[in-house]
């Protein structure tokens, strides 16, 4: 197996960072909202999008749906064109005078697939075969984890999720991530990332690394309508993880649509408590403190690599959908071949991961948790699964 396709694994590890190294994004096109193919004609105000959730007008979304609300009690029932009642998990805003609530809640609860089309900005509700994923559970003391391995982006085709994670998310009292990305765009998350990502002794990334890497790296921001010079503050993991952002994206794939975020948007739309694994801080410290020479090696695996983009992340997208246990193990295990990278994305954090787990299954509260991190954390040896086994505990694949 090639460096760059072991240098994909981060997309089931870690995150992708947007930086601030990017250019500023053109200015939004408008929202719109699409059922069966049809668009919904809204009157005179649109879908918008707010903290990460799209919400429509509830009375012409409603209408194109053909369901209908009622209120039970303290809460919100929706009423299908064939009977079938279900709870609402979601807040009805007023906004302007006018009444909104989220697109994806309202579809789900009528018996419709919900799927963002990045492209187009479109809402999509329709039919689709959607994918396995990776999804394990665990029960100790009255308390239950279930662990689902996730792609940190991800397309539309990603969509419907098998049921049994939205079952396990609609048991949840609560959702384990990684770390919160819908706040990666807070002061001090960037403040973050200018400490540990950039150089603070006046020297720049052309004094790290050498002419040949850093050639190569210049080439490429010249081709994405960047200055050559454009990462020059920033130490070799920023530049791999731009990069690496900015091919993932021209190959139709993105963290607003990866299953962390999915499940982040929906945790909000319910008021469901998020709790994090790690820390902004622990994921930028691990990748600074790699060594100068792996930094480069990982920078140099995504620029030779970057012909490769769309056939590399198909693969890893056709494997997370068929729920391929025995691929997704054999990318972790080239992970193995640099001893210092495998121990820092996966084996130590692994460890402290399973901890938490154990923590949460040992709890007094008797309580659910859906916890989504990325899938290459739980197979092999050293994974998530092996680690709690170890410990006594007997983990279900769903």
């Amino acid at each position: 197996m090639n460096k760059w396709k072991a240098s994909l694994v981060s997309l089931f590890l870690s995150l992708f960072v947007l930086l601030s190294a990017l250019p500023a994004a053109a200015a939004p096109t408008p929202v719109s909202v699409q059922v069966d193919g049809k668009k919904i004609e809204f009157a005179s105000n649109e879908p918008i999008i707010d903290n990460g959730v799209t919400l429509a007008p509830l009375d012409a979304l409603l209408s194109s749906l053909n369901v209908a609300l009622k209120e039970s009690g303290a809460e919100t029932v929706l009423v299908a064109a064939d009977g079938r009642e279900v709870t609402l998990h979601t807040t009805i805003r007023t906004i302007n005078g006018i009444k909104y609530i989220p697109v994806r809640s309202v579809g789900e609860a009528a018996g419709f697939e919900v799927r963002w089309d990045a492209a187009t900005r479109t809402v999509v509700l329709t039919e689709n075969e959607g994918g396995r994923g990776f999804l394990w559970e665990v029960k100790h003391n009255g308390n239950t984890v279930y662990l689902a391995g996730s792609m940190h982006i991800a397309d539309s085709s990603f969509y419907p999720l098998h049921p049994s994670f939205e079952e396990a998310f609609d048991e949840a009292d609560y959702l384990g991530v990684e770390v919160d990305i819908s706040n990666a765009a807070d002061p001090e998350n960037q403040q973050l990332i200018a400490e540990l990502g950039m150089y603070q002794d006046g020297t720049t990334l052309k004094d790290h690394i050498s002419e040949e890497t850093y050639k190569k790296l210049g080439a490429i921001l010249a081709l994405n309508g960047l200055d050559t010079n454009a990462l020059d503050a920033y130490k070799p993991w920023v530049a791999e993880t731009t990069i690496s952002t900015l091919q993932s994206m021209q190959a139709g794939y993105e963290s607003q649509t990866g299953i962390d975020l999915y499940f982040l948007q929906k945790a909000k739309e319910r008021n469901m408590p998020v709790i994090e694994l790690e820390s902004y801080e622990s994921q930028l410290n691990m990748f600074n403190s790699l060594s100068p020479e792996l930094q480069e090696s990982n920078l140099n695996a995504v620029l030779d690599g970057y012909n490769d983009i769309d056939d590399n992340v198909d693969l890893m997208a056709e494997l997370w959908k068929s729920g391929d246990d025995e691929g997704l193990l054999e990318l972790t295990k080239a992970m193995a071949q640099n001893e210092e990278y495998y121990k820092a994305l996966l084996v130590d954090r692994n460890l402290a991961m399973t901890d938490k787990i154990v923590g949460y299954l040992n709890g007094t509260e008797k309580a659910e948790y859906l916890v989504v991190v990325g899938a290459a954390h739980f197979l092999g040896e050293d994974g998530i699964v092996k680690l709690l086994e170890d410990k006594g505990y007997t983990v279900t694949r769903k």
